[in-house]
């Protein structure tokens, strides 16, 4: 019985410890921490060292359970991951995911060296042991700060977290069986990363085909659909790893399969992966933190600390500077992305595997790991949102959205029903606007149910039902959110030739002499991306008028709010008038830019 007891015991502390955890987390979203400082410390707190006096080394178990919970975590960060918005950044993320880890392990590994008393081979293993940015990290900063980043700063960075980790992994193991069993020669090594990279794509294309094929054949009972998915991404990683192949890979590219495809219960299967993925962060970082020994971190904090700063202020710029140099990004875009390369719950977990072979200097490179993890999360994370707005790569995140309920229809996989509750001040109510490719079905009043003809019109207080792809349903939030004021765009996102997102398609056909049909000439700008747009606008989405093309040069309240005019003399394969319309075609310009926007006044 007392066995039994013990293990009563072990469940009730381990669920409290979660539970610590999660409700630790409203503090910290209150206050601005980073969370998973807070799943860190919880640990200690509860470790042998802290309050709690839990005695805790168990170094497989917490290997097991993070490699689950980094495995889920990229599955989910592929599954989120859209080909369209990655397409532009897949080459500087890519040698931000390799080339960069490396320069990065090379520059740290000298400081190491002298700081740590440790040899060449041995610091190189700390260098790679924190080269990779983790992206539970970086987004759940970013998201919690209120910060919408750049799209193709935060496509580059969302890439690189995504797949960075499974080259610092092989790095990291690399070492490792270098300094257990003193083998590794560089053929070795670059056939052991071929056949890694290679068959792990592998795995992850086909084992994401064929979930994909399972999830729309096979008729699963309801709410079993996101289980299966999760499960399957487990199998696809342990498949990989017992193949010799990059399980983390493959994770993440079949995540990004499924996630490209129109699948059952799509809505369903993200929104248990996020509460998956939150639950197993909380569970490894608790139980990382149950194996810090502060007086042993303390010893090698000043060392560490060497090492932290280091990291990030030397090696992590010089590497994403040189990595982003052959593309075109500005220095602002790089020197954010430099300082958003935060540590976190991968820095440690690879930590522990020289623990679990029982290398020499083992608790060193822990102790190290979580002192950057440290310093990088306080530092770097607490800074986040400062950097992004001075230099001008995010505009903050105002507004939040409404609440949305999705329905899945039964043998449909192209439609599924989407419900809002209408708010007063929504471009829905006030304005009438509904993209093109959605449905009004039926609307709920006094718990009454009505088609859109019974309830015309409209009314706040209203829940409205409409059929739309599975794919665009988020772009349907903008309808139905309470519009803010608009803020003053940013000067540094402004392009030469714009126009405020409040002027009519009329005033532009007026004075550029394009064609605009009677239905659209009172619509504004903003009101045509809304339209027409596939999903929410985003800075740099472009939309033809006749012979012009208009671009969204800044976003406010989750509108367009300063539209770029492309013109066709601005294009290269028009030709130019001749000399004697120049001065004309100029003043006629001029004359619609006058007339059209006072940017100044209104900043």
């Amino acid at each position: 019985m007392a066995s039994l007891d013990t293990v009563s015991i072990a469940i009730l502390l381990g669920a409290v410890l979660v539970m610590a955890g999660i409700l630790s987390s409203l503090l910290a979203l209150r206050f601005g921490a980073p969370l998973l400082l807070v799943f860190l410390f919880v640990g200690i707190a509860a470790g042998e060292s802290g309050p709690g006096g839990l005695r805790f080394d168990d170094v497989r178990s917490t290997y097991l359970v993070g490699s689950v919970a980094l495995a889920l975590i990229l599955f989910d960060g592929g599954l989120k991951t859209r080909f369209q918005s990655i397409r532009a950044v897949l080459a500087p993320s890519a040698v931000l995911a390799t080339v960069g880890v490396l320069l990065t392990a090379v520059i740290t590994a000298p400081v190491a060296k002298y700081a740590l008393s440790l040899g060449w081979t041995e610091a190189f293993l700390v260098g790679a042991v924190v080269a990779s940015t983790d992206a539970a990290a970086v987004f759940l900063l970013v998201h919690a700060q209120g910060l919408r980043l750049r799209p193709r700063v935060g496509a580059t960075l969302e890439v690189e977290s995504g797949t960075n980790d499974p080259f610092a992994i092989f790095l990291t193991l690399v070492l490792v069986e270098f300094l257990s069993i003193g083998q590794g020669s560089s053929a070795h090594i670059a056939i052991q990363f071929i056949r890694e990279t290679f068959l792990g794509a592998a795995f992850g294309v086909v084992g994401g085909w064929l979930v994909v094929v399972g999830l729309n054949r096979v008729a699963l009972p309801q709410g079993l659909h996101a289980p299966f998915v999760t499960t399957a991404a487990l199998v696809i990683f342990g498949l990989a790893q017992i193949s010799h192949a990059s399980g983390f890979l493959a994770v993440y590219l079949a995540g990004m399969m499924i996630g490209n495809r129109p699948t059952r219960a799509h809505n369903s299967v993200v929104a248990f992966l996020d509460a998956a993925t939150w639950l197993a962060q909380i569970v490894m970082f608790v139980l990382l933190g149950l194996l810090v020994s502060p007086e042993r971190t303390i010893a090698s904090a000043l060392p560490a600390t060497a090492v932290a700063f280091v990291l990030m202020l030397v090696a992590r710029p010089v590497a994403v500077f040189l990595c982003l140099a052959p593309f075109r990004f500005n220095w602002r875009e790089k020197t954010f992305v430099a300082w958003v390369g935060l540590r976190g719950a991968v820095a440690i977990f690879l930590a522990s595997i020289p623990l679990l072979v029982g290398l020499p200097n083992a608790t060193a490179y822990f102790d190290v790991a979580f002192i950057v993890v440290i310093i990088s999360l306080l530092l770097q994370g607490w800074t986040l949102a400062f950097a992004a707005r001075k230099l001008h790569v995010a505009l903050p995140r105002a507004d939040r959205g409404p609440r949305r309920v999705e329905l899945d229809l039964p043998g449909q996989l192209e439609q599924q029903l989407v419900g809002y509750s209408v708010r007063a001040n929504s471009l829905f109510l006030k304005r009438g606007l509904i993209p093109s490719w959605s449905k009004p079905t039926l609307v709920i009043r006094d718990e009454k149910i009505l088609s859109p003809l019974e309830a015309e019109p409209v009314v706040k207080g209203d829940y409205i039902y409409l059929l739309a792809p599975p794919e665009k349903a988020e772009a349907l939030d903008r309808f139905f959110i309470d519009m803010p004021a608009v803020a003053a765009p940013d000067p540094h996102l402004l392009g030469e030739f714009t126009v405020l997102g409040d002027v009519t398609l009329g005033a532009i056909a007026e004075i550029y002499g394009v064609s605009v049909d009677t239905d659209n000439a009172a619509r504004t700008l903003a009101d045509y991306f809304d339209i027409h747009l596939d999903h929410a606008p985003r800075i740099g989405a472009t939309l033809p008028l006749d012979s012009i093309v208009l671009v969204a040069r800044s976003i406010g309240g989750n509108r367009v709010d300063v539209v770029g005019l492309r013109l066709p003399e601005d294009e290269e394969d028009v030709p130019k008038p001749p000399p004697t319309r120049v001065n004309v075609a100029a003043r006629k310009l001029i004359r619609g830019w006058l007339s059209l926007t006072n940017l100044e006044s209104k900043a």
